[in-house]
């Protein structure tokens, strides 16, 4: 009851709430890529066990703080510098990042997206494989950031649980309108290809801001909130004129 009634304790909680969110947002991105790649009834599915997939690497990695902190040691020395099991699992997921992307781009504008969607349930464990893999390498990042800002499990696990709420009812929302317009699905692709050379360089202790890669990233959301603005107004402006022609 004296925890609870330390302001401290909820300023902790609410501030790394609002950090597992920002973090828990490029997992959100990739998630909702992936699943707009399943048959339309198998997508809500997908989002969710994705969704529970990331919650429960996060408990438990939480319950293995020790190990967690152990990770951060060297364990692997190349090319002059040393690696933990961070680094390179860092590097991996990274690298895996870069390479989905890359892919996902390739069959957005090679019309390739439409054979994979009637591939059944293949697509639908495939699809659950590659968000458990991604969800891994998030995990541990917003895993590491919640054990370097507070003390207290308890508070840890509820801003985590707190975040995938938040998460969750994003999810939809977020999948529906990157799939409705393919330029904001090209942007988030993009997005998933500097967080993924951001990764690798954290993983070679080659540290980039976070603070320039979230203001690039908003920078080119408001441009292309302004695009599709534009481009909104344009069809209502065409609307009457096509009217008046079909009469």
């Amino acid at each position: 009851m004296e925890l609870l009634a330390d302001p401290t304790i909820w300023i902790s909680l609410l501030t790394l709430t609002v950090l597992e969110i920002v973090l828990g947002v490029d997992n959100l991105v990739f998630l909702a890529i992936l699943a707009n790649r399943l048959p339309p009834h198998q997508r809500a599915l997908g989002r969710r066990l994705g969704l529970a997939f990331a919650l429960i690497t996060r408990l438990i990695l939480l319950s293995m703080i020790a190990w967690i902190v152990g990770l951060t040691q060297p364990v692997l020395a190349a090319f002059g510098q040393s690696f933990s099991w961070r680094d390179i699992i860092l590097i991996c997921g990274g690298l895996f990042l870069i390479a989905k992307a890359t892919h996902e781009i390739h069959g957005s504008l090679e019309g390739e997206e439409e054979q994979h969607a009637g591939a059944g349930a293949g697509t639908f464990v495939a699809v659950v494989v590659q968000i458990g893999i991604i969800d891994i390498v998030f995990s541990l990042d917003s895993v590491i950031t919640a054990v370097g800002m507070v003390r207290e499990l308890w508070v840890m696990i509820a801003a985590v649980v707190l975040a995938m709420i938040a998460m969750l009812v994003a999810a939809t929302p977020l999948s529906n309108f990157v799939n409705a317009h393919p330029t904001v699905k090209m942007l988030a692709l993009a997005f998933l290809i500097l967080i993924g050379t951001a990764l690798i360089g954290e993983g070679f202790e080659v540290k980039i801001p976070k603070g320039y890669i979230y203001t690039a990233m908003a920078f080119s959301v408001a441009v292309e909130a302004l695009n599709l603005w534009a481009a909104k107004r344009r069809r209502r402006k065409a609307n009457p004129v096509q009217l008046r022609n079909n009469l």
